[in-house]
């Protein structure tokens, strides 16, 4: 049985360090502690393929920019026949302070494409998702705010956090109810 951790963002060096790459960034994260074994380019995403205590994970980041993040994600999922429980998506959700987390199983896009695309593709919200904070736009028009770099002090902060949370993946291993995770990590 596989489990899947999929984080959220956009493809290329344009999108590096933006806001909305906080999911690409906590999958980076991930992968440095609990490393792979091999990777793959393969439905519009890049898959990192991982044993931890003797559970295969796929870590992914979708190549097909944020607004059609379901395509990868239910390619994956119905190819790798990975049940919707065993599957958690990581992404930047501008209504909660920078570098802060919350993990949900399940709730409204909150105006995030990303996670609408989703969504749609499973024709259901209810889904495990770690929002990871990037703080309010502010004056900022929304797109203008997702799409600006963070600074190196913001990018440690969420890696911090991220690292500090960690060991979510290997509850979400173990742990057959994802309320648990909340509880714990929240």
């Amino acid at each position: 049985m596989s489990k899947l951790i999929v984080g959220l963002g956009n493809p290329g060096q344009n999108y590096v360090n933006t806001r909305h790459n906080a999911g690409f960034i906590a999958i980076d994260v991930l992968l440095e502690k609990y490393g792979f074994q091999k990777s793959i380019e393969n439905f519009n995403a890049q898959i990192f393929f991982s044993n931890i205590k003797g559970e295969k994970i796929l870590f992914v980041k979708p190549q097909t920019f944020m607004n059609l993040s379901g395509e990868a994600i239910i390619s994956i999922l119905q190819y790798y026949k990975i049940d919707i429980k065993d599957f958690i998506v990581l992404h930047d959700d501008k209504d909660l302070e920078l570098s802060k987390t919350r993990f949900r199983n399940s709730g409204s896009a909150g105006g995030h494409n990303g996670i609408k695309n989703i969504i749609s593709h499973l024709k259901t919200e209810n889904f495990n998702r770690l929002k990871i904070g990037i703080g309010n736009p502010g004056q900022y028009k929304i797109v203008d705010w997702v799409l600006s770099k963070m600074t190196e002090e913001e990018i440690v902060l969420i890696k911090k956090q991220i690292l500090n949370i960690s060991s979510f993946v290997e509850e979400f291993i173990s742990q057959e109810d994802f309320k648990n995770i909340m509880n714990k990590f929240n």
